[in-house]
Formats: C-alpha cells, structure tokens, sequence
C-alpha cells in the first residue's frame, strides 16, 4: 500500500501498520498529505482533500486489490477506505472471501 501511495502520489505515508483479523484486512496509514493538500487544509479546504482521496481510491481499487489478493492468497470481495486530516492519517480496509462456508439460516430449505 505505501508503495502505491509513494509511487502515484508522489509521496507515502510515513508510517503504515496491517491488522488481520479472519475475513478482515486493515492498513493504518499515518503522514503522507502532498504539499498541495496539506495547503488546501491550511486554507480550509479539507472536503476538497477527501473528495481527491476518495476518487483516488476508486481509480486504484483494482491495483490495491491486487496486492492484497497477492499477499494473502485470497481473494478481495469488497474495499473501503477512509480518511482524516487531524491527525493525518488514511485506513484501507479489504474484507476477503470467506475460508468457511456460512449457512444463511433466513434461506428456504432447498429440499
């Protein structure tokens, strides 16, 4: 994930941790505002921050995807990302394809 952020946004975060958790990966990042946001933040324009952060996540959603599913082994079946300025920081959460089969106990008997 910094990898991607350094090499598209010319600067990554300076910190970066990766929680797992079952069918849950989480990537905390910290730091890593470019000098233009950074001074739409200095004069107020922090919506228009996010609104960048956010299209940037969409048109990298199959790239960060990819990582992830190469990483882990197993497959991406829904991304969200967020992100806050004060303290800058940026989360990237993937939720995985499941290794158990769930039973969907409100579905009709198939019988």
């Amino acid at each position: 994930m910094v990898q991607l952020h350094k090499e598209f946004y010319g600067k990554g975060p300076t910190k970066a941790k990766t929680y797992l958790n079952g069918d849950l990966i989480v990537v905390l990042m910290r730091g890593g505002f470019t000098r233009v946001e950074e001074t739409l933040l200095q004069e107020g324009r922090g919506d228009s921050v996010i609104q960048q952060r956010a299209d940037f996540q969409n048109v990298m959603l199959g790239r960060f995807k990819e990582v992830v599913e190469e990483e882990s082994g197993r497959k991406v079946v829904a991304m969200m990302s967020g992100s806050h300025q004060h303290p800058d920081l940026l989360g990237e959460m993937f939720v995985l394809e499941p290794t158990d089969i769930l039973v969907d106990e409100a579905a009709p008997d198939s019988e």
